[in-house]
Parts: structure tokens; sequence; C-alpha cells
């Protein structure tokens, strides 16, 4: 197969800005990696995309857009184009020089059990404006058949393994929003779920008791005590006891942030960074076999206490970041969608059932031509 080159984006449910990401691949292997951008939300619009997170929940019919809900859509949309542009510009790069991009818009309500998923995002519109066709809408055809529409990213996952030499089985977590696993050791089809809450829990309480939109480096965590009876009340969630594939909404567990008011900024910052640990630590039993190495992405990777959290409690695996072996910590999910781009032309399955929990191989996307 030809290779193209497409630009991923990525928004995700920590809502901190827009990734942008140039890969060249043919949707099976990935041949370069090329440019990355990060376009940050400024903090209006951070308001509005959390008003609008905040209004998905009345929503029952996946492409309407009441009231805020169309405000944030455009957000989405312009931004999600600044992206593309000034990555192509600051690259000396022309629209005609890419063949796709990879567009998952902004997740503001996740209920696959009720077949409903919404990603706010007018592919349409950005694919006009830039001039480049746009694959949008990649969870939508796995949901409408019984999946859980996410995590869409292992595939690229076992692409990217593919490329290393690390001692099996590896698992790529990605700690976003919401934290997903992969899990790989050579099978035919990854292994892949949610794990539990991510960043969202922990940025929403910096965020309410600092103003700071999340825990620089860990620094506040690494000086607190973690709460382990609020941690075990929390993982009694019948969630942590279901095996893959399962998946979550960001506000999945938000319940759990009430109940943090009384810690002081340091332990509450500790206490949530260890329940992301122990809800990742909880999965392992589920797995065909432990893990040996475990290679993190995501803003968690940036947060020096949560690592040395799964490094103690996932021992004697071997934890390292994604930044260590030679990929994106930051644009990881935006090269993801690059790929599962391409995946959509070459009519190549994006879900599986050991992933989504899909009745079959799925493939996915909607192409919009400009």
């Amino acid at each position: 197969m030809a290779v193209l080159r497409a630009i991923g984006l990525m928004s995700g449910t920590s809502l901190d800005g827009v990734d942008a990401a140039l890969i060249v691949t043919d949707g099976e292997t990935i041949e370069k990696f090329g440019p990355t951008l990060h376009r940050p939300y400024s903090e209006p619009e951070r308001g509005l995309l959390r008003r609008a997170l905040a209004e998905a929940p009345s929503l029952t019919e996946r492409h309407a857009r009441p009231g805020v809900l169309a405000e944030a859509e455009r957000l989405v949309t312009r931004s999600h184009a600044e992206a593309v542009e000034r990555l192509i510009a600051k690259n000396n790069l022309q629209t005609k020089d890419i063949d796709v991009v990879g567009f998952p818009g902004q997740t503001v309500l996740h209920r696959p059990q009720n077949k409903l998923t919404v990603q706010i995002g007018d592919g349409y519109a950005l694919a006009k404006r830039l001039g480049v066709p746009v694959v949008q809408d990649f969870r939508a055809a796995d949901v409408a058949a019984g999946g859980q529409g996410a995590p869409l990213v292992p595939v690229f996952h076992r692409a990217l393994v593919a490329s290393i030499k690390r001692p099996h089985p590896v698992a790529v977590l990605n700690i976003g929003g919401v934290a997903n696993v992969t899990y790989l050791d050579g099978g035919p089809a990854p292994i892949a779920c949610d794990t539990g809450p991510g960043n969202a829990l922990l940025d929403d309480f910096m965020r309410a008791r600092t103003g700071k939109p999340y825990d620089d480096n860990g620094a506040a965590a690494a000086v607190g005590m973690p709460d382990k009876g609020f941690i075990a009340h929390v993982l009694e969630n019948p969630f942590f006891d279901r095996p893959p594939p399962k998946s979550l909404d960001r506000n999945a567990f938000a319940f759990a942030n009430p109940g943090l008011p009384e810690f002081s900024v340091a332990d509450g910052a500790a206490t949530l960074s260890a329940l992301t640990v122990a809800a990742v630590v909880r999965i392992v039993p589920h797995l065909p076999q432990p893990p040996r190495t475990w290679i993190v992405s995501g803003g968690g990777a940036r947060n020096r206490a949560l690592m040395r959290m799964l490094a103690a409690d996932l021992a004697p695996a071997t934890v390292e970041t994604a930044d260590e072996v030679g990929w994106s910590a930051d644009a990881i999910e935006a090269q993801a969608f690059a790929f599962l781009a391409v995946r959509c032309l070459r009519e190549l399955p994006i879900t599986f059932p050991t992933t989504s929990g899909a009745p079959r191989p799925m493939r996915g996307g909607v192409l919009a031509r400009p």
C-alpha cells in the first residue's frame, strides 16, 4: 500500500488544548513521525467546554446541539482548524501536501450502554476551511453495533510496539482525563479498555482549590498523603470488577470530588493520583498475563508523583514514559487519529471485539470532502 501524509488531531477530556501531529503511514505500519504542535485553550474557551460538558448529559440524540453545545461545537471546529493551519505554516508545508486529517472532535457524552456517544465538532466545515479531506465520527459505527466505541487507539499502539524491543507482554497506558490500557502479546488483536479515572478528577480538584488547571509535575501529590479509605470506597464501584472491554464517560466518577473538600490540596492531589494508580492495578488480574513492560503516555506521564506510584505498585514490571522509548507522550493520541484516518480510507478495521466489545472487527469514521 502507498503511504499517505496524515495529520491527526486530539482534544482530550483534560481540556488543555488541541494537539496536532503529522505522520506518514499506510495504516498498518508507521514510516515516519512528522512535526507536532499544541494549540492551548484559553481559560474562557475551557470554561465554554466545561459548560458544554455539564449540559451534555441531557442529550438523547447524538446530533442535537442545544444551547451552549452549538457554540462549543463552533469553538472546537475553529480551534482544530487553527491547530492544523499553524502546524502546516510552522513547518513550511502546504495543504496540498496533506492527504487526510483525522478529527475525533471533543467527546462531551459517552454512554455506550444506551448506544449514545456524542463528539462535537463539524468535520464538513473543517474540510471546507482546510481544503483537505477529513475523517470524523470514529466511534459511531462501533457503538451502533453494540460496542463501547472506546478506546480507539489500541490498533495504533500495536503498530508502535511492533517497532521497539521490550519484554512482552507490553501494556501501553494512556492517562488523559480517563485512563485506558492496551495489552499486547503478539495476538491477532490487542486487548484494551478504560481502567478508570485518569487526570480528570485531579484536574477538577486542583482548579476548584487552587485555580490552577492541573498538578504541575505532581508537585502537590508528592508532598501529600493518600487517603486509603477514600480510594477503597471509590473502588467499590462495580466498574472495577468488570473485565475488558469497558469504557467510561469523563464524568463517571465526578461523585468522588465532593468528598474531597476537607482534604488539604496536597492530600487531595495525592489521593486522586493514587486512585488513578489503584484503578490501573485493578485491571491486571483481568489480563491474560501480568505485563512485564508498561509504557505511559498522556498528561499523566508528566506527573512525577503518579509515575513513582505506578512504578512501585506495578513492580517487578518496568514502567517507562512514552518519551523514554522514543515516542511522544504528548502527541501520541493525535498521531493515533492520523493513523486511524488512513485506516478508514483503506477500509481497515479500527476496533475489535477485544478492544471495544463490538461483535466483529469494525471499520469506522465518516469521510468529509472539501
